[in-house]
């Protein structure tokens, strides 16, 4: 979005303190769960708050729902399949706000159509254009709590479409810039972030809060706490973020400027993308348009890449060797179009490998150390980790490995550069390799 998701009416700054409330598919799984989430909102509104939930479809219902659109056709029509998905949260927006009433409070629910949520039309990964806040604001002056169907939006020719899995964070942090709301609480059964994955590493440690850039960098490599363009649209709009726990009143993790960040940690934690490909065209004739062919053709096709590179074929100047990587998930949809890529561009050999995951490490220290990329390698090298790729930046270190390694990775790691200390990472470039 290239302008504040906003739209519809001009409304005063708000009075009272205006809060986004947003509850994923566990906080919904059940309708003893849903009750709860409608306690909640009902207690912050009468604490003295306006409130808007945001709501996903109950746990297990989209994925039921894809699954039976692929029991139809292996490839579906992307369109019918937003349809289709989309009526999930219909669902739960209805129940939550029937169990608002039921708890003696006034609720009014909004489909993404209704607000609207005016998304473009890449159907199954729509990026939001505007959210209009008249129909939100008016509910909110007659005491009402707004429950918004996330994941859900609607395009310019009227389509239904969707934002992609775990849109509904994405939905309410959107949401919450229109309405320039005070907080944006990301409810999950999880208390916060944490510098890894608790359920794989159980050393892994509870951020108190993070800047927008390393959240940023975490969610797009694998973090499932949030919607990569969650963060990019709180970054850019300085939306406060809270992520808690639905079934605790605990802190989590609050995602911020880095400047109201409390902990000094040059390091903040280690995130696994899980189900990964790496797609090899070897010995392809070598010209500066090359690379621009092949990433043209995977934005054409609306497919997200990573560690892209390219290098000569040994002694012989005039061929190169391209690689990167993508989801597993779109390689059925890609392969075609990459065999015929292949082809156009003179490749020797058209090379894909399955079944792997990209661990990676995050944080600002990388800025100021480059040792620890070698430190990274040497570590997975000692225990038999196999690196068969490698990506640096100023904030992350990425490395493609064996998915069945991936675990034994995250927790060496988590050990090696002490991410469960207070502030991790402090003597890095002191402490030598053991």
């Amino acid at each position: 979005m290239s302008h504040p998701p906003t739209g519809g009416c001009v409304f005063q700054n708000h009075r009272r303190p205006l809060l986004v409330k947003k509850f994923g598919g566990t906080s919904v799984a059940s309708v003893e769960r849903i009750r709860n989430i409608a306690r909640i909102a009902l207690a912050s509104q009468r604490a003295g708050n306006d409130v808007v939930v945001v709501v996903s479809a109950m746990a297990g219902e989209t994925d039921r729902l894809l699954k039976l659109a692929h029991q139809m056709l292996p490839l579906p029509d992307s369109r019918e399949m937003d349809v289709l998905a989309s009526t999930g949260e219909q669902v739960s927006v209805a129940l939550t706000a029937l169990a608002i009433q039921a708890e003696g409070g006034q609720a009014f629910s909004l489909l993404g159509h209704q607000l609207p949520v005016l998304t473009d039309s890449a159907f199954s990964r729509a990026r939001i254009l505007r959210v209009e806040q008249g129909p939100i604001r008016r509910a909110l002056a007659q005491g009402r709590i707004v429950v918004i169907a996330g994941f859900q939006g609607v395009d310019p020719d009227n389509n239904i479409t969707t934002l992609g899995r775990g849109g509904s964070d994405t939905t309410a942090v959107a949401v919450a810039a229109a309405l320039n709301a005070d907080v944006c609480e990301i409810y999950t059964d999880v208390d916060g972030v944490y510098t890894a994955d608790p359920r794989v590493c159980p050393s892994g440690r509870k951020l108190n809060s993070i800047p927008y850039e390393e959240m940023l960098e975490l969610a797009s490599l694998g973090a499932k706490v949030l919607q990569v363009r969650s963060v990019e649209i709180a970054m850019k709009y300085e939306v406060p973020v809270h992520v808690r726990s639905t079934f605790s009143e605990e802190e989590g993790t609050r995602i911020v400027a880095r400047e109201q960040v409390l902990e000094a940690r040059k390091l903040m934690g280690l995130a696994c993308e899980r189900g990964q490909a790496r797609v090899e065209l070897l010995g392809v004739q070598c010209s500066p348009e090359q690379v621009a062919e092949v990433t043209d053709l995977l934005a054409e096709l609306n497919v997200s890449v990573d560690m892209l590179c390219h290098a000569r074929c040994g002694q012989e100047s005039t061929r190169t060797d391209i690689s990167f990587t993508l989801p597993e998930g779109d390689l059925l949809r890609v392969r075609p179009h990459l065999g015929q890529l292949s082809k156009r561009l003179g490749a020797r050999e058209l090379r894909v490998s399955s079944n792997l995951a990209k661990v990676s490490l995050v944080g600002i220290g990388l800025r100021s150390d480059p040792g620890i990329a070698a430190r990274l390698c040497r570590s997975l090298n000692r225990q038999g980790i196999a690196v068969s790729g490698l990506v640096v930046n100023e904030l992350r270190v990425s490395c493609l490995l064996e998915s069945g390694q991936a675990d034994d990775a995250i927790r060496l790691l988590h050990d090696t550069f002490e991410l469960a200390g207070e502030t991790s990472a402090e003597a890095l470039t002191a402490s030598a390799p053991a």
